[in-house]
């Protein structure tokens, strides 16, 4: 009986001290990870990840304005649309939100960000491809929010983001930035067949750039 609590004890042990190897960084690992090493290697080490992706440690707030001419002739720019904040009202206490209201914009700016430069220059098809659809997002957002008036039409939008660190638990000693980052991106022209968004296009164009 002696023998067996002495195994069990040893087997949840190890279990243990693999399970920390392989888990992210935390207080444990932190303080106690040349203890951990010592067991683990080289007998026993593991070269896969338990937990991946990590966990986000970032909030993007995603937002849009435009460039409308009105019908008198004028050129007018819209105030700055936090869609992020919109998606979160929507899904905030909502237990069935839709695909679109939690992943479209999400989706569309990792695309964005993925397939272009430093310098906000497409990578070869695939950044013309994301720039189209945020477009065409941009358009079903502008003309939900009413942006432009009878009449009026959308010439020009653009998209920044704001970038903020989520602040880490007192107990872990990490520091982070409070500071926001902000990534604008220049302002891009509507295509003429593009710009009729009340007539409801934009909608359809937005749902089948999302199942490209």
């Amino acid at each position: 009986m002696v023998a067996l609590a002495v195994v069990a004890v040893a087997v949840c042990a190890h279990i243990g001290l693999v399970f920390l190897h392989v888990a992210p960084s935390n207080t444990l690992t932190k303080q106690h990870g040349s203890v951990v090493d010592e067991w683990v290697f080289p007998e026993f080490e593991q070269n896969w990840k338990l937990f991946a992706p990590n966990p986000l440690q970032q909030n993007v707030s995603v937002q849009l304005r435009a460039e409308v001419s009105t019908a008198d002739g004028e050129i007018r720019t819209t105030r700055w649309y936090d869609l992020s904040a919109e998606d979160g009202r929507a899904i905030d206490g909502n237990p069935l939100p839709s695909h679109t209201q939690q992943n479209e914009l999400r989706r569309a700016w990792d695309f964005f960000v993925a397939s272009h430069d430093s310098e906000d220059r497409p990578v070869g098809v695939r950044g013309t491809l994301s720039e189209t659809y945020l477009r065409r997002i941009a358009l079903l957002r502008l003309d939900r929010g009413g942006a432009a008036g009878p009449g009026d039409v959308v010439e020009r939008v653009q998209y920044r983001s704001r970038t903020t660190n989520v602040e880490p638990p007192p107990w872990s000693g990490e520091k982070v930035s409070d500071r926001p980052t902000v990534r604008e991106l220049p302002w891009w022209s509507v295509a003429a067949e593009n710009r009729g968004s009340r007539a409801g296009k934009s909608g359809q164009a937005a749902q089948e750039g999302g199942a490209a």
